[in-house]
């Protein structure tokens, strides 16, 4: 039952604003400081809120307590404001606008904290890596920071571009380091044992669909992609949001050199991947050879193409705005995505389906194959001993693993470009950004996924609320999770290579043999150039990531 109380904030001493950075060497911490903390809110009775110990001016206070009436807390400062003034630090990402909008938005609020100026330079996502690459191995250095897919941190470390920021993260207090998710420390942030990143979003496809529209016509989510596919087929050409125009079964982005390529993966891996993580979806684990001549890729590539037909007419332009656009305008009954499409779904300002979407895991299938034939085989307790209670094997994609904040290793402001993207990771910053939808920033903290009040605040139901984060939390605690490619140059192999032979494979261009043949020979052809024993080790040594 809830109650409102009223509360009227006393402090017996004026409090500075303090920021907790892990930069330098930190200044003596002042000694606690008794406040009476009263604050306007709405609280469940008997529940405990838990807020950070940071007063932050002219933001919401929230102190580890069982908030009564009047009560007077003891709050420990711990170090103050590390200072940046005259400083810029120039980040630079993809063009977005997701991933760029907080960071621009929030560059003012840590210029006013710090004094340090803020500049975000955004470039295509398909230029991202090289102008980053070309910056750091010119010795331009023109980017402090980088906000950039973890996968490529491989080549950058070895090439000793990224700082090491080990002893800065487990220093940090404010950041909160062991509430970031163990899978998201270690695969998104931990390269060889080290910490080279901070995480900054959680990235998982899934699955989208229409729950209004589903349960009127009393249709189950997905499970299987033959499922997908009848769905899809079902309300493809209906009128799905009341504007008297022919709708979309399936809206998925398929643009080519943009972030289409992931999906195919997505498709691909229950077929591919039954026997667990370290399994691996990419390469056969013995030989290194790609795991793409055989019936289970090539099952998705044909699943891939008939959604290309159940979709918008030019969906093979679409980059993922795109088709969020389209979904949350009711557009389209399913999609697949990252998390974006939850929090842009409850956006009044924008979303005509509010309340009318589910998410779920990615489907999977009955079948996979049997490495040693390329044939698929039925699942069985053996061959798909993660199987659910159908008979369906499901291999969610770890796609991308969630945007990161990296400090170049030669940049001149370190300390103040560690502080900004510890800023961005902070709990008061995250855990209302991975709320909103365009931010592009998922959930990757423990807190996000057990405190359902920011989402609900941000106009989720709880119940979609539990299902959205119970769908991102069902693929990501799955055992047979596909972790994505993190082996050198991994780039090449999926951004050019795969990107180009699966949008050809679409468009027309190519042949199913004449795809799979392209991406098996490029495949092929960079490992043995880079080194076949080496790529094979760096691979397997991929596939162990904690939970």
């Amino acid at each position: 039952m809830k109650r409102k109380i009223a509360f009227s904030v006393l402090v017996t001493m004026a409090l500075s604003l303090v920021l907790i950075v892990a930069c330098g060497t930190p200044a003596t911490p002042p000694p606690p400081v008794v406040q009476t903390v009263v604050v306007p809110q709405t609280v469940v009775s008997q529940q405990t809120v838990a807020v950070p110990q940071t007063v932050v001016a002219q933001q919401t206070v929230v102190v580890p307590q069982t908030v009564v009436a009047q009560q007077t807390v003891v709050v420990q400062p711990t170090s103050a404001i590390q200072r940046f003034d005259g400083t810029t630090i120039n980040i630079v990402t993809f063009t977005g606008p997701q991933i760029a909008e907080p960071l621009q938005r929030r560059a003012p609020d840590f210029e006013r904290l710090t004094g340090a100026k803020v500049n975000v330079i955004t470039v295509p996502f398909s230029d991202l890596y090289q102008k980053i690459l070309t910056d750091a191995s010119t010795g331009t250095n023109s980017f402090d920071a980088y906000v950039f897919d973890p996968q490529w941190m491989g080549d950058f470390v070895t090439a000793g571009f990224l700082e090491d920021l080990t002893d800065k993260v487990k220093n940090d207090a404010a950041l909160q380091w062991d509430d970031i998710g163990p899978f998201f420390r270690d695969f998104s942030a931990t390269y060889n044992g080290k910490v080279y990143t901070i995480p900054l979003d959680g990235d998982f496809h899934m699955i989208y669909y229409r729950s209004d529209l589903l349960d009127k016509d009393g249709i189950k989510p997905p499970n299987t992609w033959d499922d997908y596919i009848a769905i899809a087929k079902k309300y493809q050409g209906q009128d799905l949001n009341g504007d008297g125009k022919p709708d979309y079964g399936s809206c998925i982005s398929m643009k080519r050199g943009a972030q289409a390529y992931w999906f195919i993966t997505s498709i691909a891996g229950g077929f591919i991947q039954s026997l667990g993580t370290s399994q691996g979806a990419f390469f056969n684990t013995d030989n290194m050879q790609p795991l793409i001549d055989n019936e289970g890729f090539r099952k998705a590539m044909e699943i891939y193409k008939q959604l290309s037909t159940l979709g918008p007419p030019d969906q093979l332009n679409l980059d993922v705005g795109d088709t969020r656009g389209l979904f949350t305008s009711g557009r389209c009954a399913l999609s697949m995505d990252w998390g974006d499409i939850g929090p842009l779904s409850v956006d009044p300002s924008t979303s005509k389906v509010q309340d009318k979407v589910g998410a779920a895991i990615l489907p999977g299938s009955t079948q996979v194959i049997d490495r040693s034939t390329g044939k698929l085989v039925n699942c069985d307790k053996t061959t798909c001993p993660y199987m659910d209670d159908q008979g369906v094997n499901h291999a969610p994609f770890a796609a991308y693993g969630g945007w990161s904040g990296a400090v170049n290793a030669n940049s001149k402001v370190k300390d103040a470009a560690y502080a900004f993207l510890s800023y961005m990771s902070q709990p008061a910053q995250s855990n209302v950004d991975v709320t909103i939808g365009r931010t592009g920033f998922n959930p990757y903290r423990i807190s996000q996924f057990k405190d359902l009040g920011p989402w609900i605040h941000a106009g989720f139901s709880e119940a979609f609320a539990k299902n959205y984060l119970g769908a991102i939390q069902d693929s990501l605690n799955s055992p047979n999770m596909i972790l994505d490619l993190r082996i050198p140059q991994n780039q090449y192999y999926q951004q050019v290579v795969l990107d180009q032979a699966i949008a050809q494979y679409l468009a027309g261009e190519l042949t199913e043999d004449q795809a799979v043949k392209q991406i098996v020979d490029g495949w092929n052809a960079k490992t043995d150039e880079l080194g076949r024993d080496k790529q094979l080790a760096a691979y397997k040594a991929s596939l162990g990531v904690a939970r």
